[in-house]
């Protein structure tokens, strides 16, 4: 396991993880480290390694990013946390994810799985040629939950009721291992219309969305 590590850049995941590299006794360095760990934004991943000199281990987090984007490296893999990151938390936020290990060497892959290991993560592995489809599933799981979460909230707000009641509803669906409850599990297609009709009336921009949902959810 590496003994030193530099981390490149400060956000949601570069500060999480210095900070659980710090407690787990990893030196962490700006010269001379035997990892550059890069956690910038993916537009900038490829100007970051370029400006690194060859010789330690180089890697990213990203999802998204194939390997290429660390081209001139020879000693590269990449350890993606699967989990989404806030600056008001701290190392914590790393307990208990998975973790996307892209490497092209067995010595590489073990690197990457201990690090991922070191970080409190649960690694596995993915080909560098699947991140794309990989990284659209996460991409759904977290990032439409927040846009689901902000549509539902618009229909309570207008309804008089409590937004914030919709956390445990969606809290428990997640505890119950996303058994499907509800009029379409019922096969209760007149509410689904009535929902239909409701959302034509007072939020048409969010009428196409639920058809589409519904449609998936029920095939």
């Amino acid at each position: 396991m590496f003994k030193s590590v530099h981390v490149v850049g400060a956000g949601r995941v570069g500060s999480a993880v210095s900070a659980r590299l710090a407690e787990r006794d990893v030196e962490l360095r700006d010269d001379g480290a035997e990892l550059v760990l890069i956690c910038v934004p993916d537009r900038a991943i490829a100007e970051v390694a370029a400006a690194i000199e060859p010789g330690p281990w180089v890697a990213h987090v990203s999802g998204a990013t194939p390997l290429a984007a660390l081209d001139q490296h020879e000693h590269r893999f990449s350890v993606h946390p699967l989990q989404t990151f806030t600056l008001e938390r701290g190392p914590e936020q790393l307990d208990g994810a998975w973790a996307a290990v892209t490497a092209e060497t067995a010595e590489a892959r073990t690197l990457g799985r201990g690090l991922a290991k070191t970080l409190g993560l649960r690694p596995f592995d993915l080909d560098d040629g699947a991140r794309t489809l990989y990284h659209a599933g996460a991409a759904i799981a977290s990032n439409y939950l927040v846009t689901l979460y902000r549509a539902a909230s618009r229909l309570f707000e207008d309804a008089g009721a409590p937004p914030e009641a919709l956390v445990p509803l969606m809290t428990r669906t997640i505890e119950n291992r996303f058994q499907l409850t509800g009029p379409i599990s019922r096969g209760d297609w007149a509410v689904v219309d009535a929902h239909l009709d409701a959302l034509h009336e007072a939020h048409p921009e969010l009428e196409p969305m639920y058809r589409v949902l519904a449609e998936a959810t029920a095939a």
